[in-house]
């Protein structure tokens, strides 16, 4: 079956589970499977039945794995630390999160003036440990210095642009999923970005999978930001930007009509592929998009699971 019965969007996507033929098929596609992780393989800690089966069945086809996520409160090495304990082998090499792909941007691809290399962070450990693995300096995330209430004496410093609050080598303001995010955190990040600070989020995701529920997501950061600076929007490094998807196909260099991106993501996982021009895309229904997303919203995969263990189902 040519890969034209499989299009990117407009299309009613073909449902896979129970069909044997239909999963060989889909499979046999593609060489590079690329896996969102929250809401496919797993929901926080609970890793679903049959996740390790799958991706050991599309390794023994010679088939390469890649883990892109949009959560940046991990680093790679946390995320490798996570799936070995889950029981899936993997190495950094395989992993490319939005902390990573936000790092690499603001070492290798913003031109900062020498002055202005430094960058406040609204997140958590992973955004600081891929920042310091490309050698950028920051501050805020998880220092207790920043991780208290606002009083009055940080607003005289703040109008006053006092330095022992405002750094003036900031150039950068980054936002991710922050556990502890406050007042003074987005007081000091919108004043950031009205000096001048580039605005960068590593992903725009509205809300999060996890026990089986959503929680807010790393768009939920950036919102509150958004509205204070009259609409103007972080330029995104995690899913559905293309520009994550450029670094990864540079680091991993594939084709992309032989690549498919697999997510329970409509608006991000699945657009992510799509506005990519991958071979194909392919949805679970185990994270935050529904059935009726699927096969009646405006980005489509080209087909779909009820849950990724179904791809067994070819055996």
């Amino acid at each position: 079956m040519a890969s034209s019965e499989y299009p990117a969007s407009t299309h009613t996507p073909r449902y896979l589970t129970g069909d044997a033929a239909g999963i060989r098929e889909f499979i046999d596609k593609f060489d590079v499977f690329l896996f969102d992780c929250d809401g496919v393989l797993w929901s926080g800690d609970h890793l679903f039945p049959g996740t390790n089966e799958t991706l050991e069945l599309l390794r023994s086809k010679g088939k390469q794995v890649v883990f892109v996520t949009n959560n940046s409160t991990k680093s790679r090495a946390d995320y490798v630390k996570k799936l070995e304990g889950l029981g899936i082998p993997s190495t950094t090499e395989e992993i490319f999160s939005s902390s990573y792909s936000a790092s690499i941007y603001i070492s290798r691809i913003l031109s900062l003036p020498p002055n202005k290399r430094k960058v406040f962070v609204i997140g958590e450990t992973g955004i600081e440990q891929e920042l310091r693995a490309e050698n950028v300096p920051f501050l805020g995330g998880t220092d207790p210095t920043y991780r208290r209430e606002i009083t009055p004496e940080d607003y005289k410093k703040v109008a006053a642009g006092d330095p022992s609050l405002l750094d003036p080598e900031v150039g950068v303001v980054l936002v991710g999923l922050d556990f502890h995010v406050n007042y003074l955190k987005l007081a000091l990040a919108f004043h950031y970005i009205r000096r001048g600070a580039v605005f960068l989020a590593t992903n725009i995701d509205s809300t999060l999978p996890n026990a089986g529920t959503l929680f807010p997501g790393a768009g939920s950061m950036s919102a509150p930001l958004i509205m204070m600076l009259g609409g103007q929007e972080p330029v995104s490094l995690g899913k559905p930007n293309q520009a994550m998807m450029d670094a990864i196909e540079g680091k991993f260099q594939f084709d992309r009509k032989r690549a498919c991106m697999v997510g329970d993501r409509a608006n991000t996982d699945i657009r992510f592929g799509v506005e990519g021009k991958l071979g194909g895309t392919l949805g679970v229904l185990t994270g935050v998009s529904s059935k009726e997303d699927f096969l009646r919203g405006e980005v489509r995969p080209a087909a779909y699971l009820d849950r990724l263990a179904d791809l067994l189902g070819c055996e």
